[in-house]
């Protein structure tokens, strides 16, 4: 392990090292420093993170091609320091189409705050939604082509290897758990999905712009990010109480189409997305499904307005998910309904922003409010204060009712 980080940190410097030597004449560099502190405000007040962060981009471009590498590092107070690479790929510009290769984040779909369509890159959720989307949306190694004709964008993705989403650790506070009737025991004999041909994920896009509207269409034959835990359940033959549980994650296949919209309408932006899923897991208790899961369809939807008034800039979502064929005894609900809420407006020509953006549940009633404030201090240099308050008993959010928090993040931008 140690000899792990020698090798990490050894490369991070030979890519400055070399980014400097080289010339800035060849390689632009770009990226941050960062301080992040959070306290929770409940209890003890714990700090909830002291983290800092150094993200750094190496570009280069030229007619026939370019590349990207963007290497990481995570200096948390009460973790191994981090070191990886967000993005590394090369590209290749043809005259009707480019060639991407190499570790990427792919973005797709158009709402804001959610992954509805946007499935390509797997979710680092170790801070539930709370880091920005770069850093929660996880690059992955894929060979992505890109074909041109008019407004059209025709694109094509082949993932080879799988990479499920990143979940908190065991002592977490962020680490949602599940209620279990006894101690489980784990068995993750058949949680790995094997790097071979068959095993590899493909992903379909087409996108056209108009000076009317925005449309894009997408499919995807891949394994579904989070796992399904299977449980197998042993019990007393004489009075039938339960006496053990083995639960088994394991990563399933599933087929994603779907499209996503925007259309301007006089002074507001419609923005609407819908992805079907064939195919996913869910846990269900019912005498029917001893190992406490069953396959159903999945609809996952959302319609959006986005406006401007009094020099705020508003934008509301309604996020649907409906499992169709429901039966009795699944541990989601039938439908759940999320509205996200963002109000966003500037002060001194740009240098002060105030901000505010909510998940808000519907079905429990719970929340996750986020106010922050911004100022630009000087070039490059950003003092913000915010605070994450999370609202209810249960739900998505209201679970993390103990984890209200207060932060700041001291970033320079270079």
């Amino acid at each position: 392990m140690l000899f792990g980080k020698i090798k990490n940190i050894m490369l991070l410097g030979l890519l400055v090292l070399t980014g400097t030597v080289y010339g800035m004449d060849n390689i632009y560099i770009s990226g941050y420093a960062r301080n992040y502190t959070g306290m929770l405000t409940g209890g003890s007040r714990d700090f909830s993170i002291v983290q800092n962060t150094l993200d750094l981009n190496f570009e280069k471009k030229s007619m026939k091609g370019g590349l990207l590498v963007n290497p990481y590092l995570y200096h948390t107070f009460d973790q191994d320091l981090e070191i990886g690479l967000r993005e590394a790929y090369l590209d290749l510009f043809f005259d009707k189409f480019d060639l991407r290769i190499g570790k990427q984040q792919i973005i797709q779909g158009k709402a804001e705050g959610a992954f509805i369509t946007d499935i390509v890159s797997p979710k680092d959720l170790r801070e539930f939604l709370l880091p920005d989307f770069d850093e929660i949306r996880m690059g992955v190694t894929a060979f992505k082509i890109n074909a041109y004709h008019g407004n059209s964008t025709y694109e094509a993705v082949w993932v080879p290897v799988f990479t499920p989403t990143r979940m908190p650790d065991a002592s977490s506070i962020w680490n949602p758990g599940m209620d279990y009737p006894v101690q489980p025991v784990f068995d993750y004999s058949t949680s790995d999905v094997s790097a071979r041909l068959e095993n590899s994920e493909v992903f379909l896009r087409y996108g056209t712009m108009t000076s009317r509207f925005d449309l894009e269409l997408v499919g995807g034959y891949m394994f579904y990010d989070d796992p399904v835990m299977h449980m197998t359940k042993q019990f007393n033959p004489a009075t039938q109480q339960l006496t053990g549980l083995t639960v088994r994650p394991e990563y399933h296949r599933v087929t994603m189409g779907g499209g996503s919209f925007s259309l301007p309408v006089g002074p507001l932006v419609l923005r609407g997305e819908s992805g079907f899923y064939s195919g996913r897991y869910f846990q269900i208790e019912s005498p029917a499904y001893p190992d406490a899961t069953v396959e159903k369809d999945f609809l996952h939807s959302m319609a959006g307005l986005d406006f401007n008034a009094w020099g705020i800039t508003f934008s509301s979502q309604i996020i649907q998910e409906y499992i169709m064929d429901y039966e009795t005894g699944m541990q989601n609900d039938e439908f759940e309904h999320t509205l996200t809420f963002l109000a966003k407006k500037d002060f001194l020509r740009e240098k002060l922003w105030l901000e505010l953006f909510t998940y808000t549940g519907l079905n429990e009633g719970d929340a996750l409010i986020r106010p922050k404030i911004s100022y630009s201090f000087t070039d490059g240099f950003d003092i913000l204060l915010g605070s994450n308050l999370f609202v209810g008993d249960g739900g998505r959010f209201g679970r993390f009712d103990d984890n209200d928090m207060i932060y700041t993040k001291i970033i320079y931008y270079f």
